[in-house]
């Protein structure tokens, strides 16, 4: 935990100064406001609360992976997932059950919580029963990881705002450090998983995944998982694997406090 600490804090000294251009979160309440972002989506686990994930392709949604895992240690089992694809006050663009969800495979549900590179790999993908083939609905590409200073976006369900999507178009990142990428996006219960974007050129792509927030100073930060290397291997894997088996510990990175939305909080005052 030291070591992850002390690079937060030097990476929030240094970018400091990249705030001032930030926007709060926007609800998006309608269906103009919503248009683009359909594809992101709010992943609802039967008995424990939600996530946030987004469909990459028409069949799969990327996500955390600490998302899949129960309080007591052991994998959820897939049919207790429903991703709801563009969830806005209770009717989603598109509803689909899972079939087989699958972390990435340096993920260690018993590993320590408070090193970069666990949190580099808390990333995993989630196999639709049925594809999403919808016009309105368009599966994101993946971006290169993004630089420090660089400007970025993150579309999130979360406490208190469970039933709408919210996007904060403008964040920063303060920096990266062994491939995680430290952020100033405004995160809470149930953003886990929730895609963090860049736009170039006129494209929005997803360049980072949310794992974990974070206070220093009395400042809220976001930690995310960058996608250069682990969706590859993640990708590969699950092209592998057979359907999911219940079994595994989860690994938390908090310090005295989880709810059941499956979000993770790190206080570092």
């Amino acid at each position: 935990m030291r070591h992850l600490l002390i690079i937060a804090c030097g990476l929030m000294l240094a970018g400091q100064s990249a705030q001032a251009d930030e926007t709060g979160l926007v609800s998006l309440l309608t269906r103009q406001d919503s248009q683009g972002w359909e594809a992101v989506g709010r992943l609802d686990i039967a008995g424990k609360g939600f996530c946030t994930a987004s469909l990459i392709r028409e069949s799969l949604i990327l996500t955390a992976a600490h998302c899949l895992y129960e309080d007591d240690g052991t994998l959820i089992d897939s049919d207790r997932f429903e991703f709801r694809a563009g969830l806005r006050d209770g009717r989603a663009a598109a509803t689909r059950a899972i079939r087989r969800a699958i972390a990435h495979p340096d993920y260690d549900p018993n590993g320590s919580a408070f090193i970069p590179a666990e949190v580099a790999v808390d990333i995993a993908v989630l196999e639709l029963d049925r594809p999403i083939q919808n016009s309105n609905i368009r599966p994101y590409q993946i971006a290169t990881r993004p630089l420090t200073g660089d400007e970025i976006g993150v579309v999130s369900y979360g406490r208190g705002r469970e039933d709408v999507p919210s996007l904060q178009e403008v964040c920063s990142v303060l920096g990266r450090q062994t491939g995680v990428i430290v952020m100033t996006c405004d995160v809470d219960f149930g953003s886990s998983g929730a895609p963090v974007f860049t736009m170039r050129d006129g494209e929005t792509r997803i360049a980072s995944v949310v794992s974990a927030m974070a206070r220093m100073d009395g400042e809220k930060i976001s930690l995310g998982t960058s996608l250069d290397g682990p969706l590859s291997t993640l990708l590969a894997h699950f092209a592998t694997m057979g359907p999911a088996l219940p079994g595994g510990t989860s690994r938390l990175i908090s310090i005295g406090e989880q709810n059941d939305t499956g979000a993770k909080f790190i206080s570092v005052d």
